[in-house]
């Protein structure tokens, strides 16, 4: 062995300051900092947050379109690509319905609301107004045929991630059946593609730890600390609702997947650091749909799950949903029968499937919900204005922690889920 060789394996060695994981680290702490005690600087940073989620959003179209293709036409069987599909739609329903329904069971264990007496004339909806910014939930058929894009350069234009996973199903089935003899310059030009936008993510997640620095000092600087206090209760019985749904998910995983969820995590610790810090799973989907893969699922899998899940698995949002309906009837001394919870739940299994990009959609599917049980008043929901951003990194953690083992329950269930890949690679990284 020469000289050389011996210095090579030195010189690769990263330093642990050069870990994207450490840097996030470093970096939500700074944006606390500042925002904390710098608020109005803090405030104003929101433009670098959003800048970083911007140059995401700008890769996420082409990344789906390629993953989704090349997956497609690797498996080469249009039903089993049919099956995936509808086992990641029932997945989702029966989990975020299961979600919902944990919610209630936490809020009426909790009761987060009790004992604030709140004066139905006292509120003031104008501010709920300009967070909703005056818009409306889509029906269920308005979301299901706004999953058709009327245009496919409009459906990229536009950065409609269904209607984008709606056309490339299409394109990669076509190829699966004409096979790359067929159309060989077709399928690898999109596979060199995806090589380009791969190389162009990670120059973007460079700028990661400025992102999330820039999020952080914003939702501080704008929200401040001292809200903790006011919506104790309620911010308690979020977070708890969150762990102890993760531990069924991670339940789900390791008895039915064979995964242990939690060295996955550990693995895509800087991803989940980096989707807290910026409030944000959009900003790490070409990541996680990455470490998934490498993980084990089929390209397959993750390139259908994964984009989907976005959309249909919001199982965060949606315990968040279901415990702010019990808190806000709590507040106003409303004791909601068990129909009455119930019928919430029917209309928020509707709303929260078409919550994905709608401004202050939160706000618009609790009120919605109020309107239609009449158990309190819709203004009511502006009382959650203060806590709502607080509560992004429980609804982000779930979210994302959900979608990740909604890929590796439906891979399995395909036997799309390479386990001795995925063991070699948990053990490598818990190293």
């Amino acid at each position: 062995m020469t000289d050389v060789e011996k210095v090579e394996p030195a010189a690769k060695k990263k330093r642990w300051y050069t870990s994207l994981f450490f840097q996030i680290i470093v970096a939500v702490v700074a944006g606390v900092l500042l925002g904390h005690f710098w608020p109005s600087i803090g405030a104003e940073l929101k433009p670098v947050g959003d800048g970083f989620i911007r140059l995401i959003k700008m890769i996420i179209a082409p990344l789906i379109f390629c993953v989704v293709v090349t997956g497609i036409a690797a498996v080469g069987d249009v039903k089993a690509v049919g099956r995936l599909g509808f086992k990641a739609i029932l997945y989702f329903e029966i989990v975020t319905t299961f979600a919902l329904l944990f919610g209630l069971l936490v809020a009426n264990l909790g009761q987060p609301g009790a004992g604030l007496h709140i004066d139905p004339s006292t509120l003031d909806a104008s501010a709920l107004d300009a967070k909703t910014q005056g818009g409306h939930l889509p029906s269920t058929s308005e979301f299901l045929l706004e999953t058709i894009p009327e245009s496919v350069v409009g459906a990229f234009a536009e950065n409609t991630l269904l209607q984008v996973l709606f056309f490339a199903v299409f394109f990669g089935l076509a190829l699966a059946v004409l096979g790359r003899e067929k159309a060989p310059l077709v399928l690898g030009f999109v596979e060199q593609v995806q090589l380009v936008i791969f190389k162009v993510m990670g120059w973007v997640m460079r700028a990661a730890p400025l992102g999330a620095f820039g999020a952080m000092a914003f939702i501080i600087g704008q929200y401040g600390i001292g809200t903790l206090g006011t919506y104790a209760k309620l911010i308690l019985a979020c977070y708890a609702a969150a762990v102890l749904f993760a531990l069924i998910l991670a339940a789900i995983a390791r008895f039915y997947a064979g995964v242990p969820i939690w060295r996955f995590v550990r693995y895509a610790r800087e991803e989940f650091l980096l989707a807290l810090g910026t409030a944000s799973t959009e900003a790490v989907m070409p990541r996680i749909m990455t470490k998934l893969t490498d993980a084990g699922c089929s390209r397959a899998a993750t390139g259908l799950v994964v984009p989907t899940g976005y959309s249909f698995n919001l199982d965060g949002a949606t315990i968040y949903l279901s415990i702010c309906t019990v808190f806000l009837a709590q507040a106003f001394d409303v004791d909601m029968s068990l129909g009455q919870q119930l019928v919430a739940v029917g209309i928020l299994m509707l709303t929260s499937k078409g919550m994905a990009g709608v401004p202050g959609s939160s706000f618009l599917a609790l009120s919605a919900t109020a309107a239609a049980i009449g158990a309190f008043p819709v203004a009511g929901v502006a009382l959650l204005l203060g806590a709502d951003r607080l509560m992004d990194s429980m609804r982000v953690f779930v979210n994302l922690l959900g979608n990740c083992v909604a890929t590796f329950v439906v891979a399995k269930s395909e036997k799309q889920l390479d386990r001795e890949q995925m063991s070699q690679l948990l053990m490598r990284s818990a190293k």
